[in-house]
Protein backbone atom coordinates (compact mmCIF):
# COMPACT_ATOMS: atom_id res chain seq x y z
CA UNK A 1 0.00 0.00 0.00
CA UNK A 2 1.29 3.45 -0.76
CA UNK A 3 0.08 7.03 -0.44
CA UNK A 4 0.03 8.90 -3.69
CA UNK A 5 -0.67 12.61 -4.16
CA UNK A 6 -2.87 11.93 -7.19
CA UNK A 7 -0.69 14.35 -9.15
CA UNK A 8 2.67 14.41 -10.87
CA UNK A 9 5.76 16.13 -9.64
CA UNK A 10 7.34 18.86 -11.79
CA UNK A 11 8.78 17.37 -14.96
CA UNK A 12 6.16 14.64 -15.12
CA UNK A 13 7.66 12.38 -12.47
CA UNK A 14 4.91 10.47 -10.71
CA UNK A 15 4.61 10.83 -6.96
CA UNK A 16 5.31 7.30 -5.66
CA UNK A 17 6.75 7.83 -2.21
CA UNK A 18 5.73 4.58 -0.51
CA UNK A 19 4.47 4.64 3.04
CA UNK A 20 4.51 1.62 5.32
CA UNK A 21 1.01 0.04 5.31
CA UNK A 22 0.95 0.01 9.12
CA UNK A 23 1.80 3.72 9.26
CA UNK A 24 -0.85 4.41 6.63
CA UNK A 25 -3.47 2.62 8.74
CA UNK A 26 -2.48 4.54 11.89
CA UNK A 27 -2.77 7.86 10.10
CA UNK A 28 -6.06 7.01 8.45
CA UNK A 29 -7.65 5.77 11.69
CA UNK A 30 -6.55 8.78 13.73
CA UNK A 31 -7.82 11.08 10.99
CA UNK A 32 -11.25 9.49 10.83
CA UNK A 33 -11.58 9.55 14.61
CA UNK A 34 -10.57 13.22 14.84
CA UNK A 35 -13.01 14.19 12.08
CA UNK A 36 -15.92 12.58 13.95
CA UNK A 37 -16.53 10.01 11.23
CA UNK A 38 -17.71 7.66 13.96
CA UNK A 39 -19.22 10.09 16.47
CA UNK A 40 -18.18 10.79 20.04
CA UNK A 41 -18.97 8.22 22.76
CA UNK A 42 -19.39 5.45 20.20
CA UNK A 43 -17.97 2.05 21.15
CA UNK A 44 -15.67 0.46 18.58
CA UNK A 45 -14.96 -3.25 18.41
CA UNK A 46 -11.19 -3.72 18.14
CA UNK A 47 -11.58 -6.73 15.84
CA UNK A 48 -13.75 -4.64 13.51
CA UNK A 49 -11.07 -1.93 13.52
CA UNK A 50 -8.41 -4.50 12.67
CA UNK A 51 -10.42 -5.82 9.73
CA UNK A 52 -11.37 -2.41 8.35
CA UNK A 53 -7.87 -0.97 8.47
CA UNK A 54 -6.14 -4.22 7.49
CA UNK A 55 -4.16 -4.59 10.74
CA UNK A 56 -3.48 -7.67 12.74
CA UNK A 57 -5.25 -7.67 16.10
CA UNK A 58 -2.16 -7.00 18.21
CA UNK A 59 -1.23 -3.99 16.09
CA UNK A 60 -4.81 -2.68 16.29
CA UNK A 61 -4.57 -2.81 20.09
CA UNK A 62 -1.24 -1.00 19.93
CA UNK A 63 -2.67 1.78 17.72
CA UNK A 64 -5.72 2.19 19.95
CA UNK A 65 -3.46 2.24 22.98
CA UNK A 66 -1.53 5.11 21.37
CA UNK A 67 -4.82 6.88 20.68
CA UNK A 68 -5.74 6.40 24.32
CA UNK A 69 -2.49 8.12 25.25
CA UNK A 70 -3.67 11.09 23.16
CA UNK A 71 -7.05 11.04 24.92
CA UNK A 72 -8.90 10.17 21.71
CA UNK A 73 -10.23 6.79 22.86
CA UNK A 74 -10.65 4.86 26.08
CA UNK A 75 -10.03 1.12 25.93
CA UNK A 76 -12.77 -0.89 27.57
CA UNK A 77 -13.63 -4.50 28.30
CA UNK A 78 -14.42 -7.13 25.68
CA UNK A 79 -12.17 -5.70 22.96
CA UNK A 80 -13.92 -2.32 22.88
CA UNK A 81 -12.77 1.29 22.64
CA UNK A 82 -14.90 4.39 23.41
CA UNK A 83 -14.28 7.42 21.16
CA UNK A 84 -13.34 10.65 22.93
CA UNK A 85 -12.25 14.09 21.77
CA UNK A 86 -8.62 15.12 22.04
CA UNK A 87 -7.68 17.77 24.59
CA UNK A 88 -6.57 20.99 22.81
CA UNK A 89 -4.34 22.12 25.70
CA UNK A 90 -2.43 18.84 25.85
CA UNK A 91 -2.07 18.80 22.06
CA UNK A 92 -0.69 22.33 22.07
CA UNK A 93 1.78 21.51 24.84
CA UNK A 94 3.12 18.66 22.71
CA UNK A 95 3.79 21.10 19.87
CA UNK A 96 5.70 23.38 22.22
CA UNK A 97 7.95 20.42 23.01
CA UNK A 98 8.24 19.64 19.31
CA UNK A 99 9.51 23.17 18.61
CA UNK A 100 12.36 22.68 21.09
CA UNK A 101 13.19 19.19 19.76
CA UNK A 102 13.39 20.39 16.19
CA UNK A 103 15.58 23.37 16.97
CA UNK A 104 18.12 21.11 18.68
CA UNK A 105 17.85 18.49 15.93
CA UNK A 106 18.20 21.00 13.11
CA UNK A 107 21.38 22.47 14.55
CA UNK A 108 22.96 19.02 14.82
CA UNK A 109 21.69 17.67 11.48
CA UNK A 110 23.17 20.41 9.29
CA UNK A 111 26.58 18.73 9.15
CA UNK A 112 25.15 15.42 7.90
CA UNK A 113 22.69 17.01 5.46
CA UNK A 114 25.04 19.60 3.94
CA UNK A 115 24.87 19.00 0.19
CA UNK A 116 22.71 15.95 0.88
CA UNK A 117 19.09 17.18 1.15
CA UNK A 118 17.66 15.31 -1.84
CA UNK A 119 15.33 13.19 0.31
CA UNK A 120 13.98 16.29 2.04
CA UNK A 121 13.26 17.90 -1.33
CA UNK A 122 11.37 14.81 -2.44
CA UNK A 123 9.31 14.87 0.74
CA UNK A 124 8.54 18.56 0.18
CA UNK A 125 7.35 17.90 -3.37
CA UNK A 126 5.20 15.07 -2.03
CA UNK A 127 3.68 17.44 0.56
CA UNK A 128 2.92 20.01 -2.14
CA UNK A 129 1.24 17.38 -4.29
CA UNK A 130 -0.76 16.08 -1.33
CA UNK A 131 -2.04 19.58 -0.52
CA UNK A 132 -3.02 20.19 -4.14
CA UNK A 133 -4.92 16.90 -4.07
CA UNK A 134 -6.47 17.70 -0.64
CA UNK A 135 -5.03 14.40 0.60
CA UNK A 136 -4.46 15.11 4.30
CA UNK A 137 -3.37 11.56 5.10
CA UNK A 138 -0.60 11.73 2.51
CA UNK A 139 0.40 15.18 3.68
CA UNK A 140 0.80 13.99 7.26
CA UNK A 141 2.83 10.95 6.23
CA UNK A 142 5.32 13.02 4.25
CA UNK A 143 5.48 15.83 6.81
CA UNK A 144 6.32 13.33 9.53
CA UNK A 145 8.98 11.67 7.37
CA UNK A 146 10.51 15.06 6.57
CA UNK A 147 10.92 16.11 10.19
CA UNK A 148 11.80 12.72 11.60
CA UNK A 149 14.55 12.29 9.01
CA UNK A 150 16.13 15.55 10.22
CA UNK A 151 16.14 14.27 13.80
CA UNK A 152 17.60 10.97 12.59
CA UNK A 153 20.35 12.86 10.75
CA UNK A 154 21.22 14.69 13.98
CA UNK A 155 22.44 11.41 15.43
CA UNK A 156 20.77 12.20 18.73
CA UNK A 157 18.89 9.06 19.77
CA UNK A 158 17.29 10.79 22.75
CA UNK A 159 15.59 13.35 20.50
CA UNK A 160 14.35 10.59 18.25
CA UNK A 161 12.94 8.55 21.14
CA UNK A 162 11.10 11.60 22.53
CA UNK A 163 9.67 12.31 19.07
CA UNK A 164 8.41 8.75 18.71
CA UNK A 165 7.01 8.72 22.24
CA UNK A 166 4.95 11.82 21.51
CA UNK A 167 3.27 10.09 18.53
CA UNK A 168 3.47 13.06 16.19
CA UNK A 169 2.08 11.17 13.20
CA UNK A 170 -1.21 10.67 15.07
CA UNK A 171 -1.16 14.08 16.72
CA UNK A 172 -0.67 15.83 13.41
CA UNK A 173 -3.44 13.85 11.72
CA UNK A 174 -5.80 14.62 14.60
CA UNK A 175 -5.49 18.37 14.10
CA UNK A 176 -4.49 18.85 10.48
CA UNK A 177 -8.07 19.40 9.34
CA UNK A 178 -8.33 22.43 11.63
CA UNK A 179 -5.44 24.21 9.88
CA UNK A 180 -6.04 22.97 6.33
CA UNK A 181 -6.63 26.51 5.06
CA UNK A 182 -3.10 27.41 6.21
CA UNK A 183 -1.41 24.33 4.74
CA UNK A 184 0.03 26.03 1.61
CA UNK A 185 1.89 28.47 3.88
CA UNK A 186 2.95 25.65 6.21
CA UNK A 187 4.25 23.60 3.28
CA UNK A 188 6.31 26.40 1.75
CA UNK A 189 8.01 27.15 5.08
CA UNK A 190 9.88 23.85 4.56
CA UNK A 191 11.81 25.29 1.61
CA UNK A 192 13.94 27.65 3.67
CA UNK A 193 14.66 24.81 6.12
CA UNK A 194 16.00 22.67 3.27
CA UNK A 195 18.13 25.54 1.94
CA UNK A 196 19.69 26.16 5.35
CA UNK A 197 20.43 22.46 5.95
CA UNK A 198 21.84 21.94 2.45
CA UNK A 199 24.24 24.81 3.00
CA UNK A 200 25.26 23.52 6.43
CA UNK A 201 23.79 26.46 8.35
CA UNK A 202 22.89 24.61 11.54
CA UNK A 203 21.92 27.54 13.73
CA UNK A 204 19.70 29.03 11.03
CA UNK A 205 18.11 25.65 10.28
CA UNK A 206 17.34 25.12 13.96
CA UNK A 207 15.64 28.50 14.28
CA UNK A 208 13.66 27.91 11.08
CA UNK A 209 12.48 24.54 12.38
CA UNK A 210 11.42 26.10 15.67
CA UNK A 211 9.60 28.89 13.83
CA UNK A 212 7.88 26.30 11.65
CA UNK A 213 6.53 24.41 14.67
CA UNK A 214 5.56 27.58 16.51
CA UNK A 215 3.76 28.97 13.45
CA UNK A 216 1.83 25.73 13.12
CA UNK A 217 0.97 25.96 16.81
CA UNK A 218 -0.35 29.50 16.35
CA UNK A 219 -2.54 28.36 13.44
CA UNK A 220 -3.80 25.51 15.63
CA UNK A 221 -4.60 27.79 18.58
CA UNK A 222 -6.46 30.20 16.33
CA UNK A 223 -8.41 27.34 14.78
CA UNK A 224 -9.36 26.03 18.24
CA UNK A 225 -10.52 29.51 19.29
CA UNK A 226 -12.46 29.98 16.08
CA UNK A 227 -14.08 26.55 16.30
CA UNK A 228 -15.16 27.29 19.88
CA UNK A 229 -16.55 30.66 18.83
CA UNK A 230 -18.41 29.19 15.86
CA UNK A 231 -19.72 26.38 18.06
CA UNK A 232 -21.05 29.02 20.47
CA UNK A 233 -22.59 30.93 17.57
CA UNK A 234 -24.33 27.81 16.32
CA UNK A 235 -25.75 27.21 19.80
CA UNK A 236 -26.89 30.85 19.92
CA UNK A 237 -28.48 30.49 16.49
CA UNK A 238 -30.37 27.39 17.60
CA UNK A 239 -31.58 29.12 20.76
CA UNK A 240 -32.64 32.21 18.80
CA UNK A 241 -34.53 30.17 16.23
CA UNK A 242 -36.51 28.63 19.06
CA UNK A 243 -37.67 32.13 20.07
CA UNK A 244 -39.44 32.66 16.74
CA UNK A 245 -42.85 31.11 16.09
CA UNK A 246 -42.46 27.74 14.37
CA UNK A 247 -45.20 28.78 11.97
CA UNK A 248 -47.73 31.56 11.62
CA UNK A 249 -50.74 30.92 13.86
CA UNK A 250 -54.29 30.37 12.71
CA UNK A 251 -55.95 33.71 13.46
CA UNK A 252 -59.65 33.91 12.63
CA UNK A 253 -60.18 36.14 9.61
CA UNK A 254 -56.45 36.79 9.09
CA UNK A 255 -54.11 34.88 6.80
CA UNK A 256 -50.43 35.39 7.76
CA UNK A 257 -47.01 34.64 6.33
CA UNK A 258 -43.59 35.52 7.79
CA UNK A 259 -40.02 35.58 6.49
CA UNK A 260 -36.81 36.01 8.51
CA UNK A 261 -33.18 35.91 7.39
CA UNK A 262 -30.33 37.17 9.62
CA UNK A 263 -27.35 38.87 8.00
CA UNK A 264 -25.05 36.86 10.27
CA UNK A 265 -25.40 33.62 12.23
CA UNK A 266 -27.55 35.41 14.79
CA UNK A 267 -29.43 38.67 14.36
CA UNK A 268 -31.38 41.42 16.03
CA UNK A 269 -34.63 41.33 14.10
CA UNK A 270 -37.71 40.08 15.90
CA UNK A 271 -41.30 39.13 15.21
CA UNK A 272 -43.92 37.37 17.29
CA UNK A 273 -47.57 36.38 17.48
CA UNK A 274 -49.07 36.31 21.00
CA UNK A 275 -52.41 34.68 21.79
CA UNK A 276 -54.30 37.00 24.14
CA UNK A 277 -57.54 36.85 26.11
CA UNK A 278 -60.95 36.88 24.40
CA UNK A 279 -59.53 35.53 21.12
CA UNK A 280 -57.41 38.61 20.44
CA UNK A 281 -53.84 38.50 19.14
CA UNK A 282 -50.67 40.50 19.77
CA UNK A 283 -48.55 41.01 16.65
CA UNK A 284 -45.01 42.38 16.95
CA UNK A 285 -42.06 43.17 14.70
CA UNK A 286 -38.86 44.85 15.81
CA UNK A 287 -35.30 45.69 14.85
CA UNK A 288 -32.49 45.97 17.41
CA UNK A 289 -29.68 48.40 16.69
CA UNK A 290 -26.39 46.69 15.94
CA UNK A 291 -25.60 43.16 14.83
CA UNK A 292 -24.43 39.86 16.22
CA UNK A 293 -24.55 38.43 19.73
CA UNK A 294 -25.30 41.74 21.49
CA UNK A 295 -28.28 42.46 19.27
CA UNK A 296 -29.51 38.87 19.61
CA UNK A 297 -29.39 39.08 23.40
CA UNK A 298 -31.35 42.32 23.41
CA UNK A 299 -33.86 40.80 20.99
CA UNK A 300 -34.43 37.95 23.45
CA UNK A 301 -34.83 40.46 26.29
CA UNK A 302 -37.32 42.51 24.23
CA UNK A 303 -39.37 39.43 23.42
CA UNK A 304 -39.45 38.31 27.05
CA UNK A 305 -40.45 41.79 28.26
CA UNK A 306 -43.21 42.17 25.70
CA UNK A 307 -44.64 38.71 26.31
CA UNK A 308 -44.56 39.19 30.09
CA UNK A 309 -46.48 42.46 29.81
CA UNK A 310 -48.99 41.24 27.23
CA UNK A 311 -49.76 37.89 28.88
CA UNK A 312 -49.48 38.59 32.59
CA UNK A 313 -50.12 42.32 32.99
CA UNK A 314 -52.62 43.13 30.23
CA UNK A 315 -53.23 46.84 29.80
CA UNK A 316 -53.99 49.41 27.12
CA UNK A 317 -51.48 49.11 24.25
CA UNK A 318 -49.70 52.44 24.87
CA UNK A 319 -49.26 51.68 28.58
CA UNK A 320 -47.97 48.22 27.71
CA UNK A 321 -45.24 49.67 25.47
CA UNK A 322 -44.40 52.29 28.14
CA UNK A 323 -43.67 49.40 30.52
CA UNK A 324 -41.70 47.47 27.90
CA UNK A 325 -39.61 50.56 27.20
CA UNK A 326 -38.69 50.93 30.88
CA UNK A 327 -37.73 47.24 31.16
CA UNK A 328 -35.57 47.39 28.03
CA UNK A 329 -33.98 50.68 29.13
CA UNK A 330 -32.96 49.22 32.49
CA UNK A 331 -31.62 45.93 31.10
CA UNK A 332 -29.68 47.16 28.05
CA UNK A 333 -26.47 49.17 27.52
CA UNK A 334 -26.86 52.74 26.28
CA UNK A 335 -25.82 51.98 22.73
CA UNK A 336 -28.51 49.33 22.19
CA UNK A 337 -32.14 50.11 21.51
CA UNK A 338 -34.90 48.68 19.33
CA UNK A 339 -37.55 49.91 16.96
CA UNK A 340 -40.82 48.12 17.67
CA UNK A 341 -44.26 47.91 16.09
CA UNK A 342 -46.82 46.21 18.32
CA UNK A 343 -50.51 45.77 17.55
CA UNK A 344 -53.43 44.04 19.19
CA UNK A 345 -55.78 42.62 16.58
CA UNK A 346 -59.43 41.92 17.40
CA UNK A 347 -60.84 39.42 14.90
CA UNK A 348 -64.45 40.14 15.96
CA UNK A 349 -64.22 43.78 14.82
CA UNK A 350 -61.25 43.57 12.43
CA UNK A 351 -59.66 46.45 14.35
CA UNK A 352 -55.93 46.84 14.98
CA UNK A 353 -54.80 49.02 17.89
CA UNK A 354 -51.09 49.66 17.68
CA UNK A 355 -48.04 51.59 18.81
CA UNK A 356 -45.19 52.31 16.44
CA UNK A 357 -42.04 52.89 18.48
CA UNK A 358 -39.67 54.22 15.85
CA UNK A 359 -40.23 51.35 13.43
CA UNK A 360 -40.69 51.45 9.66
CA UNK A 361 -44.37 52.23 9.16
CA UNK A 362 -46.23 49.07 8.16
CA UNK A 363 -48.23 49.39 4.95
CA UNK A 364 -51.95 48.68 4.60
CA UNK A 365 -53.00 48.02 1.02
CA UNK A 366 -56.72 48.45 0.34
CA UNK A 367 -58.38 47.48 -2.92
CA UNK A 368 -61.88 48.73 -3.71
CA UNK A 369 -62.06 47.82 -7.36
CA UNK A 370 -60.12 50.91 -8.46
CA UNK A 371 -56.51 51.99 -7.84
CA UNK A 372 -55.07 50.49 -4.70
CA UNK A 373 -55.05 52.71 -1.63
CA UNK A 374 -51.98 52.69 0.64
CA UNK A 375 -52.12 53.64 4.33
CA UNK A 376 -49.29 53.87 6.87
CA UNK A 377 -49.39 52.77 10.50
CA UNK A 378 -47.05 55.37 11.96
CA UNK A 379 -48.35 56.52 15.34
CA UNK A 380 -46.16 56.15 18.43
CA UNK A 381 -42.79 57.55 19.55
CA UNK A 382 -39.03 56.80 19.58
CA UNK A 383 -37.48 53.31 19.68
CA UNK A 384 -37.69 51.50 23.01
CA UNK A 385 -34.64 51.61 25.26
CA UNK A 386 -33.49 55.16 24.42
CA UNK A 387 -35.33 57.20 27.08
CA UNK A 388 -36.61 55.83 30.36
CA UNK A 389 -39.65 58.11 30.64
CA UNK A 390 -41.08 58.04 27.09
CA UNK A 391 -44.88 58.07 26.93
CA UNK A 392 -46.16 56.34 23.82
CA UNK A 393 -49.45 56.96 22.01
CA UNK A 394 -51.59 54.38 20.29
CA UNK A 395 -53.93 54.48 17.33
CA UNK A 396 -56.58 52.17 15.91
CA UNK A 397 -57.00 51.18 12.29
CA UNK A 398 -60.22 49.53 11.11
CA UNK A 399 -59.34 46.85 8.60
CA UNK A 400 -61.66 45.69 5.83
CA UNK A 401 -62.00 42.38 4.03
CA UNK A 402 -59.13 41.93 1.48
CA UNK A 403 -56.92 44.53 3.19
CA UNK A 404 -53.27 43.46 3.17
CA UNK A 405 -50.92 44.55 5.97
CA UNK A 406 -47.17 44.42 5.29
CA UNK A 407 -44.70 44.99 8.14
CA UNK A 408 -40.95 44.82 7.52
CA UNK A 409 -37.50 45.74 8.83
CA UNK A 410 -34.76 47.85 7.24
CA UNK A 411 -33.10 44.83 5.63
CA UNK A 412 -35.92 44.75 3.06
CA UNK A 413 -36.02 48.36 1.90
CA UNK A 414 -32.32 49.08 2.47
CA UNK A 415 -31.00 46.14 0.44
CA UNK A 416 -28.26 47.60 -1.76
CA UNK A 417 -26.85 47.16 -5.21
CA UNK A 418 -23.10 47.18 -5.68
CA UNK A 419 -23.35 50.92 -6.46
CA UNK A 420 -25.10 51.50 -3.08
CA UNK A 421 -28.53 52.17 -4.59
CA UNK A 422 -31.25 51.12 -2.14
CA UNK A 423 -34.24 48.96 -3.10
CA UNK A 424 -36.44 51.43 -1.23
CA UNK A 425 -39.98 51.75 0.06
CA UNK A 426 -41.42 52.90 -3.28
CA UNK A 427 -40.43 49.63 -4.94
CA UNK A 428 -42.01 47.77 -2.02
CA UNK A 429 -45.32 49.65 -2.40
CA UNK A 430 -45.38 49.17 -6.18
CA UNK A 431 -44.72 45.47 -5.83
CA UNK A 432 -47.48 45.02 -3.26
CA UNK A 433 -49.97 46.94 -5.39
CA UNK A 434 -49.09 44.94 -8.50
CA UNK A 435 -49.72 41.74 -6.53
CA UNK A 436 -52.96 42.86 -4.88
CA UNK A 437 -54.73 39.60 -5.68
CA UNK A 438 -51.91 37.32 -4.53
CA UNK A 439 -51.89 35.38 -1.27
CA UNK A 440 -49.63 36.41 1.65
CA UNK A 441 -47.35 33.46 0.82
CA UNK A 442 -47.03 34.63 -2.79
CA UNK A 443 -46.45 38.26 -1.77
CA UNK A 444 -43.68 37.28 0.63
CA UNK A 445 -42.00 35.14 -2.01
CA UNK A 446 -42.18 37.86 -4.66
CA UNK A 447 -40.75 40.50 -2.31
CA UNK A 448 -37.89 38.20 -1.31
CA UNK A 449 -37.19 37.31 -4.95
CA UNK A 450 -37.21 40.97 -6.02
CA UNK A 451 -34.92 42.05 -3.20
CA UNK A 452 -32.52 39.17 -3.86
CA UNK A 453 -32.38 39.93 -7.58
CA UNK A 454 -31.88 43.65 -6.91
CA UNK A 455 -28.99 43.06 -4.49
CA UNK A 456 -27.46 40.19 -6.48
CA UNK A 457 -23.71 40.12 -5.96
CA UNK A 458 -23.86 42.32 -2.85
CA UNK A 459 -23.66 41.15 0.74
CA UNK A 460 -26.77 41.57 2.87
CA UNK A 461 -25.66 43.99 5.58
CA UNK A 462 -28.83 43.84 7.63
CA UNK A 463 -31.27 41.23 8.88
CA UNK A 464 -34.42 40.87 6.80
CA UNK A 465 -37.85 40.29 8.35
CA UNK A 466 -41.22 40.46 6.66
CA UNK A 467 -44.79 39.92 7.86
CA UNK A 468 -47.70 39.86 5.42
CA UNK A 469 -51.26 39.59 6.76
CA UNK A 470 -54.44 39.56 4.70
CA UNK A 471 -57.98 40.03 6.05
CA UNK A 472 -60.35 37.29 4.96
CA UNK A 473 -64.15 37.23 4.98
Amino acid sequence: MSFRGEEQLPGGEELTCDINPAQAARIRLSGELSESSYGLQRALDVMDVARKYEMDLSYAFRVLSDLQTLGMVTLGPKHSAIIRSHTPKEMQEAYEIRAALEEIGGRAAAKALKGNAGQLRRELEAMRAAVRASNLDAYVAHDVRFHRSILAASGNEILLRIWDTLLFDMRLRAVIGKVSRNLPEVVESHQSIIDALENGYGKEAGLLLRNHSESFLQFLRKAERDSGFHRDLEIARTVQEALFPEQCPSIPGLSCQAFYKPAHTVGGDYYDFISLEEGNWGIAIGDVSGKGIGAALMMASLQASLRAQALHLPSEVAMLINNVNQLVYKSSPEYLYASLFYAEYRPATRSMTYVNAGHNSPIVLRQNGGPCEVYELNSGGPPVGIFADTLYTSATFELEVSDCVVAYTDGITEAQKADNELWGRQRLERLICSNRHASPQQIVQRIVDEVSAFASGSLHKDDMTLLVMQVRD
